[in-house]
């Protein structure tokens, strides 16, 4: 009886798992003004400011806050600027979704990625798994390897899609 070779051992790939580039999503949270509005369509100086005070801030401290208005409404600039200040000891104050958060801090932890232990190699960027990863994710590390490494593919190195292949 042959002996059972793992050929997906042998084949050189590294694995890159793009999880390792999420937020911890507790450092994350978000602040949509639409029920600061009246009717969650107009918002009305002396209510909006009344209603800001009463919000409990603390649930903001030392996290990454996404401030946004998911209504179609016309927003002034100095409302941002308003919740803004009562967001002090937030770490980030963001303007947009937290899936927009979410992207820019992918973005930021990859082009502070060191990649230099994947010069040259064969490296395939993990496509499956239990946690969500943002397509931008994908793209970003795609961006950021390809002038490095020999090739890329995405999938699980038992089955991958190829996307580039460097000469």
């Amino acid at each position: 009886m042959e002996p059972i070779i793992n050929k997906v051992a042998e084949s050189g790939l590294i694995t890159l798992d793009p999880v390792r580039f999420l937020p911890n999503s507790d450092s994350l949270a978000s602040f949509d003004l639409k029920s600061y509005l009246f009717k969650e369509l107009i918002l009305k100086e002396k209510e909006f400011r009344a209603a800001l005070k009463e919000v409990d801030w603390s649930v903001y401290d030392q996290k990454k806050v996404a401030v946004f208005c998911s209504v179609d409404a016309i927003i002034p600039a100095w409302a941002y600027m308003l919740v803004a200040s009562y967001l002090i000891a937030a770490t980030t104050v963001f303007f947009g979704t937290k899936e927009q958060l979410t992207d820019a801090i992918i973005a930021e932890n990859i082009k502070d990625f060191d990649i230099n232990p994947y010069k040259d190699q064969r490296v395939v960027i993990k496509g499956c798994g239990d946690i969500f990863v943002p397509h931008a994710a994908y793209m970003y590390l795609t961006q950021k390897l390809q002038p490095l490494v020999k090739s890329i593919m995405y999938g699980e190195p038992c089955s991958t899609v190829p996307i580039l292949k460097n000469k």
